[in-house]
């Protein structure tokens, strides 16, 4: 098949006119993300690809688990970034037994000859969306250097409005160095990819009296303190020394009964996760009556449907890093629901 430079498809259908239809010699830019024939799990011909090494080094591993939600719903992490893609070896055989891939975020190059013509025989190669214009070529991939051929990354490639973003076409960085460009990666950058990446327990929380809910009593709330314990993760770029570590701290949960008919106390629905790391106080024989610290009063009996008290966990976020930077990022939410059936019953044995 001949070599061919072809825009980035937008969809399935523009990638077949892509195939089939002629192509000139340069075609460059488009959007869209498209997996190529890597060989080896650390390497990848897609952009749209991370190296970023993302592992869980402190709380709860075990039962049902799910990502934080932002409660900023204006923050996002960064669209883009450059990362270390090949070594001279890599690239080599890379470009001599695939050659099917992306050369930049907004280039896709099909066939070996493109790709052994820029990075092996010196050979320069024209752009259109990036500066400079014109890149100058390499000598047999640079073999014999010690570094990394680094490219532009986009997990969602097609959220990127500004063409120049991380497009430069991929290039050379000796061992050891971190490109003096923008989007540069930084143990911040490792910090927001990490952000969904956090996985915190479900919020099953216990109820007492147990079973049932009774109409006008209280339905103390409770949760042990080993329920919730931080979760912290560590984000890794290999090949450049960098690494974050993000930690979410459990700080308050918060009640929604799942109806009109009900209060919640604190009013406010929001019960703060003690010192210990427990929730509430313990429901004890002969507290039936009294207002919990946390917890819920339901004004009407359900009627064979159950109301769905839903229970969401308040996760501070902040972040170190391998330069001795930190910062914190939005409180994350993540929130589960559960039946509670309510009875028509005024009084409670005690």
């Amino acid at each position: 098949m001949k070599s061919r430079r072809a825009p980035r498809p937008v969809t399935v259908i523009s990638l077949t006119v892509v195939l089939l239809a002629p192509v000139p010699a340069l075609a460059l830019g488009g959007e869209g993300s498209y997996g190529g024939g890597a060989k080896n799990n650390e390497i990848s011909a897609s952009a749209s690809q991370s190296r970023i090494k993302v592992t869980q080094t402190s709380g709860p591993t075990g039962g049902k688990q799910g990502t934080v939600a932002s409660t900023d719903v204006n923050w996002k992490p960064p669209p883009c970034w450059y990362e270390p893609v090949f070594t001279p070896e890599q690239l080599k055989n890379f470009s001599e037994n695939d050659g099917s891939g992306d050369a930049g975020l907004r280039d896709g190059w099909y066939g070996s000859e493109l790709w052994t013509d820029h990075f092996r025989d010196e050979k320069d190669a024209n752009t259109i969306f990036t500066e400079p214009a014109t890149v100058k070529g390499y000598k047999n991939y640079n073999l014999g250097k010690k570094g990394y051929f680094w490219r532009g990354v986009a997990p969602n490639v097609t959220s990127l409005d500004d063409t120049s973003l991380c497009s430069r076409l991929m290039f050379w960085q000796d061992a050891g160095e971190i490109p003096d460009v923008p989007a540069a990666p930084t143990p911040e950058t490792l910090a927001d990819y990490a952000y969904d990446k956090v996985k915190v327990p479900e919020t099953e929380v216990e109820l007492k009296p147990a079973v049932r809910s009774t109409v006008n009593l209280p339905t103390w709330v409770w949760l042990d303190k080993g329920t919730f314990k931080d979760v912290k993760v560590r984000a890794e770029l290999p090949g450049t020394g960098l690494w974050a570590e993000t930690t979410a701290k459990p700080v308050a949960l918060h009640l929604d009964p799942g109806t009109e008919d009900a209060e919640v106390f604190p009013a406010s629905g929001d019960c703060a996760i003690n010192d210990d790391g427990s929730i509430g106080t313990p429901y004890t024989k002969g507290n039936a009556d009294k207002t919990p610290p946390c917890g819920i009063r339901y004004l009407h009996a359900t009627d064979g449907t159950p109301y769905q008290l839903s229970a969401s966990v308040t996760w501070q976020i902040t972040w170190e890093g391998s330069d001795g930077t930190d910062g914190d990022l939005p409180d994350g939410t993540f929130e589960t629901t559960q039946d509670v059936n309510v009875q028509e019953i005024q009084s409670v044995n005690r």
